[in-house]
């Protein structure tokens, strides 16, 4: 396969935004067209394409198994929500400022996966931020003006903080912009801060998580599909690359970063229980589950020489919630715009078992390699709270179900389409066969069946549904005070636009008698009357000369 296919994986899109204008509805249904030449990548990678006429030392084509798998699993989910999209969201009226949103963002996100630099890899983390604006006001109304004002301010800040952290990235690896270099040099306080805090807000860590509760709710299904799925984790990938290996600076703090994606994978599970819509419950396991993902970062930092473990523990993770989340997102629109049948509702399980880690699923595969990780670590003590945030997991995810099947009592008397089905379908069956044909996640998935593998896995599941029935049986409800806590975020952000709305500096307020300039203007024209064209020639003669001696 040919190099130049790369340049097909980020601008396929991109070329699909600029005719969009122009060919409209003929255009739209096959936009998910445009994820095929990263699958293709994916599936037979072609050499790496250097265009150095662009920039110095801007390369596309990482080959290796992380950016892989990303790339794969990125394209097959766009894919899939572009499908469902055209069919959800075919009697909107803004629909062309959607897909043209959802394709920048789209090309954004492929771009930087695909690239091995630093600058194409801001150039598409900055690409794929920006446009997912556009994605969550799509719908309009106060709410959506909110979650996007909140978002945009946060993400501004975000590239901000990014840009700064890698800039100086590139002064400590002598002004080398490729990732492969910045793997072998050590990195400084500061730096790491930065590119910690830059990434993490979009990645949505606890307690950067905050525009992710407000966001999801107000976006259409499948931009929450892919913005959970796979933008969430451009953030990982970019805190992956940039960093180098076993350097002590990351050591000494893999503690408190354990720490708080600990915390955050806790803390995220309470306040979604006291949620009341299943799309914000399900925005709340997503910063939930991000707290596993700087878990494993933590565990990598903690362990010498762990990066090839690691590695396999983030790519099981990475791709398995991905896949799941973006079904369950899907789910949660048909829930409210259709009325599901019976096997769609066993389908439906299927993802939210894989996250709660059920045996023969991606889940459980992701949640073998994490206790092997976690019982090699110096944090070994620490693994009563790791299972205390599966059981959360599992509740958290039980209540979401529960919101879904209540959102059905409102919802049309009407089946979703095929083209709802089919992509949604696809991603829902996903964790539990792409496992077992993918190496990495079969060999863990296989090790851990066995009956105190099991029992392991199974347990934190079971109490979760032991403790929904009896909340049901006894007719529990979430109190009104902690459905209604106030987001100290949002007025925040209302705060900040508000600032930003006043001028600089106050506005002169001088009183201008027009009798008295109209009396200087005209002295002041009676003054060059006779000599006007004289002096106009002198000048222009002078400037002649005066280019002629130059």
């Amino acid at each position: 396969m040919n190099a130049w296919v790369w340049l097909l994986v980020p601008f396929a899109p991109l070329l699909a935004a600029l005719f969009l204008p122009l060919l409209r509805e003929r255009l739209q249904p096959w936009l998910w067209l445009t994820c095929v030449p990263a699958l293709l990548v994916t599936w037979q990678p072609p050499p790496a394409l250097e265009l150095p006429w662009l920039w110095e030392g801007i390369r596309w084509g990482a080959d290796d198994t992380l950016s892989r798998a990303w790339l794969g699993f990125t394209a097959l989910l766009w894919g899939c929500a572009a499908v469902f999209a055209h069919s959800s969201l075919a009697q909107s009226p803004h629909r062309l400022r959607f897909w043209v949103f959802w394709q920048l963002a789209l090309t954004g996100n492929l771009l930087l996966i695909a690239a091995t630099d630093a600058l194409s890899f801001y150039l598409g983390f900055s690409a794929m931020s920006l446009s997912a604006y556009g994605l969550i006001v799509h719908q309009g109304g106060p709410e959506p003006r909110r979650a996007g004002r909140l978002y945009l301010q946060l993400a501004v800040c975000g590239e901000m903080l990014l840009l700064a952290g890698l800039l100086l990235r590139v002064h400590g690896a002598d002004r080398t912009f490729d990732f492969t270099g910045w793997q072998a040099q050590p990195i400084d306080h500061l730096t790491l801060i930065l590119l910690v805090l830059g990434l993490g807000l979009k990645a949505g860590f606890w307690p950067l998580h905050v525009w992710l509760p407000l966001a999801h709710p107000a976006a259409p299904a499948p931009a929450s599909a892919v913005l959970s799925g796979a933008m969430l984790k451009a953030g990982l990938l970019g805190i992956w690359r940039c960093l180098p290996q076993d350097d002590p600076v990351l050591a000494a703090w893999s503690a408190a970063l354990l720490a708080v994606g600990l915390f955050g994978a806790l803390y995220a599970a309470l306040l979604g229980l006291c949620a009341g819509r299943s799309k914000a419950v399900l925005a709340y396991s997503s910063v939930s589950q991000m707290g596993w993902c700087l878990m494993i970062i933590a565990l990598a930092w903690s362990l010498e020489g762990s990066q090839t473990a690691m590695l396999a523990v983030l790519l099981v993770f990475g791709v398995h919630h991905g896949l799941a989340k973006g079904a369950l997102f899907l789910a949660a629109g048909m829930a409210h715009q259709s009325r599901l049948p019976r096997l769609a509702w066993a389908l439906l399980w299927l993802p939210a078992l894989a996250l709660m880690g059920t045996p023969f699923t991606s889940g459980a595969a992701a949640k073998h390699l994490m206790k092997d990780a976690w019982q090699q670590s110096v944090f070994d003590a620490w693994a009563p709270w790791l299972t205390l945030a599966s059981f959360a997991t599992a509740l958290l995810l039980l209540r979401a179900l529960w919101l879904m099947r209540r959102d059905q009592q409102h919802a049309p008397a009407h089946s979703p389409s095929p083209a709802q089905w089919l992509p949604w379908a696809l991603l829902g069956l996903a964790p539990v066969v792409w496992p077992w044909i993918w190496q990495v996640s079969r060999e863990p998935l296989l090790a851990g069946l066995y009956p105190g593998g099991i029992w392991s896995a199974s347990w934190p599941l079971l109490a979760a549904m032991a403790l929904a029935c009896l909340a049901l049986w006894r007719g529990w409800r979430v109190p009104v005070r902690l459905q209604r806590m106030p987001n100290l975020a949002l007025r925040g952000s209302l705060a900040l636009a508000r600032l930003l709305r006043q001028p600089p500096l106050p506005v002169p307020k001088l009183r201008l008698e027009p009798g008295y300039w109209r009396q200087r203007e005209r002295r002041w024209n009676r003054l060059w009357e006779s000599s006007t064209l004289a002096f106009s020639a002198w000048l222009l003669v002078g400037l002649l000369w005066l280019g002629w001696l130059w």
